[in-house]
Protein backbone atom coordinates (compact mmCIF):
# COMPACT_ATOMS: atom_id res chain seq x y z
CA UNK A 1 0.00 0.00 0.00
CA UNK A 2 1.28 3.78 -0.82
CA UNK A 3 0.60 6.90 0.26
CA UNK A 4 -0.45 9.36 -2.41
CA UNK A 5 1.40 12.55 -2.43
CA UNK A 6 0.23 14.79 -5.10
CA UNK A 7 0.46 12.64 -8.50
CA UNK A 8 2.89 10.38 -6.89
CA UNK A 9 2.23 7.45 -5.09
CA UNK A 10 5.09 6.74 -2.38
CA UNK A 11 5.92 3.43 -1.16
CA UNK A 12 4.93 2.58 2.69
CA UNK A 13 7.21 3.02 4.97
CA UNK A 14 8.94 6.10 3.38
CA UNK A 15 9.92 8.76 5.43
CA UNK A 16 8.46 12.23 3.71
CA UNK A 17 9.86 13.88 6.82
CA UNK A 18 12.92 12.89 7.43
CA UNK A 19 15.95 15.88 8.71
CA UNK A 20 19.14 15.82 10.25
CA UNK A 21 18.77 16.25 14.26
CA UNK A 22 21.10 18.13 16.38
CA UNK A 23 22.87 15.98 18.88
CA UNK A 24 22.03 18.13 21.94
CA UNK A 25 19.24 19.98 22.73
CA UNK A 26 19.58 24.20 22.32
CA UNK A 27 19.27 26.61 25.24
CA UNK A 28 16.66 29.15 24.44
CA UNK A 29 17.79 31.26 27.50
CA UNK A 30 21.28 31.80 28.41
CA UNK A 31 23.88 30.30 25.52
CA UNK A 32 25.65 27.00 25.75
CA UNK A 33 28.96 25.70 24.28
CA UNK A 34 27.43 24.85 20.60
CA UNK A 35 27.72 21.84 18.88
CA UNK A 36 29.30 22.01 15.43
CA UNK A 37 27.72 18.13 13.83
CA UNK A 38 24.36 16.41 13.54
CA UNK A 39 23.57 12.92 15.45
CA UNK A 40 21.71 10.97 12.90
CA UNK A 41 18.10 11.72 11.37
CA UNK A 42 14.61 12.38 13.14
CA UNK A 43 11.59 10.97 11.31
CA UNK A 44 8.96 13.81 11.96
CA UNK A 45 5.97 11.20 11.08
CA UNK A 46 6.15 9.48 13.83
CA UNK A 47 6.46 12.68 16.26
CA UNK A 48 3.68 13.98 14.65
CA UNK A 49 1.73 11.51 12.71
CA UNK A 50 -0.06 8.80 14.61
CA UNK A 51 -2.54 7.33 12.20
CA UNK A 52 -0.93 8.25 8.16
CA UNK A 53 -4.41 7.15 6.61
CA UNK A 54 -6.68 9.68 8.41
CA UNK A 55 -4.02 12.90 8.85
CA UNK A 56 -4.12 15.66 6.88
CA UNK A 57 -2.13 19.09 6.34
CA UNK A 58 -4.06 22.62 6.13
CA UNK A 59 -3.22 25.74 5.38
CA UNK A 60 -4.58 28.44 7.35
CA UNK A 61 -5.99 31.95 6.45
CA UNK A 62 -7.06 34.73 8.33
CA UNK A 63 -6.13 35.74 12.45
CA UNK A 64 -9.01 34.42 13.93
CA UNK A 65 -6.87 31.73 15.71
CA UNK A 66 -4.00 33.55 16.77
CA UNK A 67 -4.46 33.72 20.52
CA UNK A 68 -4.00 29.79 19.74
CA UNK A 69 -0.71 30.61 18.38
CA UNK A 70 -2.32 29.82 15.15
CA UNK A 71 -1.11 32.87 12.29
CA UNK A 72 -2.14 33.37 8.82
CA UNK A 73 -0.26 31.16 6.59
CA UNK A 74 0.64 28.29 9.20
CA UNK A 75 -0.09 24.61 8.59
CA UNK A 76 -2.12 22.41 10.65
CA UNK A 77 -1.99 18.61 11.25
CA UNK A 78 -5.46 17.33 11.50
CA UNK A 79 -6.49 13.79 12.58
CA UNK A 80 -9.49 13.10 10.90
CA UNK A 81 -10.02 9.98 13.04
CA UNK A 82 -9.53 11.77 16.80
CA UNK A 83 -12.69 12.43 18.92
CA UNK A 84 -13.51 16.55 18.98
CA UNK A 85 -13.85 17.56 22.58
CA UNK A 86 -14.72 20.26 24.52
CA UNK A 87 -11.83 22.59 24.10
CA UNK A 88 -10.55 20.99 20.61
CA UNK A 89 -8.93 22.84 18.01
CA UNK A 90 -11.05 21.82 15.06
CA UNK A 91 -11.61 22.43 11.20
CA UNK A 92 -15.19 22.33 11.16
CA UNK A 93 -18.42 22.31 8.13
CA UNK A 94 -20.83 24.74 8.72
CA UNK A 95 -23.03 25.06 6.52
CA UNK A 96 -20.84 24.23 3.77
CA UNK A 97 -18.20 26.71 4.96
CA UNK A 98 -14.97 25.39 6.23
CA UNK A 99 -13.16 27.48 9.30
CA UNK A 100 -10.98 26.44 12.38
CA UNK A 101 -12.37 27.11 15.79
CA UNK A 102 -11.79 26.09 19.25
CA UNK A 103 -14.86 23.88 19.99
CA UNK A 104 -17.15 24.49 22.95
CA UNK A 105 -19.87 22.49 23.97
CA UNK A 106 -21.78 24.20 26.74
CA UNK A 107 -25.44 23.66 28.12
CA UNK A 108 -26.98 26.04 25.58
CA UNK A 109 -25.52 24.49 22.79
CA UNK A 110 -22.48 24.61 20.60
CA UNK A 111 -19.73 27.58 19.95
CA UNK A 112 -17.02 27.62 17.35
CA UNK A 113 -14.73 30.40 19.30
CA UNK A 114 -12.52 32.52 17.98
CA UNK A 115 -9.03 32.76 19.85
CA UNK A 116 -9.19 36.38 19.31
CA UNK A 117 -11.13 38.58 20.30
CA UNK A 118 -11.46 40.92 17.33
CA UNK A 119 -14.00 38.07 15.90
CA UNK A 120 -17.06 36.89 17.09
CA UNK A 121 -17.61 33.37 18.22
CA UNK A 122 -20.44 31.46 16.09
CA UNK A 123 -23.21 29.82 18.07
CA UNK A 124 -24.10 26.90 15.86
CA UNK A 125 -28.18 27.50 15.57
CA UNK A 126 -30.42 24.51 15.71
CA UNK A 127 -31.38 24.73 11.97
CA UNK A 128 -27.50 25.04 10.63
CA UNK A 129 -25.76 21.78 9.74
CA UNK A 130 -22.49 21.13 11.46
CA UNK A 131 -19.64 18.41 10.59
CA UNK A 132 -16.27 18.28 12.66
CA UNK A 133 -14.18 17.54 9.78
CA UNK A 134 -11.10 16.47 12.11
CA UNK A 135 -9.30 17.35 15.31
CA UNK A 136 -5.74 19.71 14.88
CA UNK A 137 -2.76 17.88 16.88
CA UNK A 138 -0.19 20.46 15.90
CA UNK A 139 0.85 24.03 13.96
CA UNK A 140 3.65 24.22 11.72
CA UNK A 141 4.19 27.69 12.71
CA UNK A 142 6.45 29.57 10.31
CA UNK A 143 8.64 32.60 12.16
Amino acid sequence: MGVIVGPRVLDAGFSLLSVLLAPVPVAAGFPSPAQDYFDGRIDLNEHLIKDVTSTFVVRVTGQSMEGAGISDGDELIVNRALEPKDGSIVVAVLDGELTIKRLRVTKSGVVLQADNPKFPDIRVGALSELTIWGVATTCLHHI
